[in-house]
């Protein structure tokens, strides 16, 4: 049976017990959730970047990494909505989880049905502009081919190079989404080992001077201090 309005709503489970992993994922598609998952930390930070996700269910005990931790890193950037789950059962861990800013807490072991319950809680408590939830967006005025690398603004071809066109293309990937400079060159740049931070400023600059030529009153890509860049989200 589908549940009403959550159709098409996205939720990353982070659990590396396939068995529990795969009661959940038909617990929350019975109820009409799509669902992506993955057995480690670092991926899910991946999937995150990549993929539209409404709410994330994060185990705490990772083979790679702390749940908490993982939060604390989501937290820098989004608002993302978070149910721990837990092995543990202590209250200084479900003290922990929320104050991080995890959203709810679920300890092991635990009714599926029950869960989804929660995830759908969790979501209806979000006002109706919130980030972390799917809604329909004004036009964009970025069109991008990605097979031939090219991007028009406002219908005319923006003249880039390789970098400028990876860095936007990200950014447009998630308008909103706060990317770090480190981020954006593990995701732009073949050997971002070999870069420096500033050189992600540098083409962000003459990127946005090519945007200015074109639309001088409006400046898309956003600085945020000590975080990051991400792309205006309205228009």
């Amino acid at each position: 049976m589908q549940s009403r309005g959550f159709g098409g709503t996205r939720v990353l489970v982070v659990e590396d017990e396939p068995a529990i992993a795969d009661n959940i994922t038909y617990a929350l598609r019975t109820e009409g959730f799509e669902v992506t998952w993955c057995v480690t930390g670092q991926e899910a930070l991946r999937i995150l970047d990549e993929e539209p996700i409404s709410l994330m269910i994060l185990d705490v005990g990772l083979p790679d990494q702390n749940g908490f931790e993982v939060c604390k890193q989501v937290r820098k950037t989004s608002a993302l909505p978070i149910i721990f789950l837990t092995a543990r059962a202590d209250e200084v861990d479900r003290v922990v989880g929320l104050e991080i800013g995890g959203d709810d807490y679920v300890p092991k072991p635990f009714s599926p049905r029950e869960l989804a319950a929660r995830v759908k809680a969790v979501l209806r408590r979000l006002p109706p502009d919130d980030p972390g939830t799917r809604r329909e967006r004004a036009a964009s005025p970025f069109t991008v081919d990605n097979q031939r690398m090219k991007i028009w603004y406002f219908g005319r071809q923006l003249d880039l190079s390789r970098y400028e066109f990876r860095i936007l293309e990200v950014l447009l990937e998630r308008p909103g989404w706060v990317f770090s400079r480190e981020r954006l060159m593990e995701r732009v740049w073949d050997s971002p080992e070999a870069s420096m931070e500033r050189t992600v400023d540098t083409h962000v600059k003459t990127l946005r001077g090519k945007l200015r030529n074109i639309r001088p009153e409006i400046d898309p890509i956003q600085t945020h201090r000590g975080l990051g860049y991400s792309m205006k989200e309205s228009w």
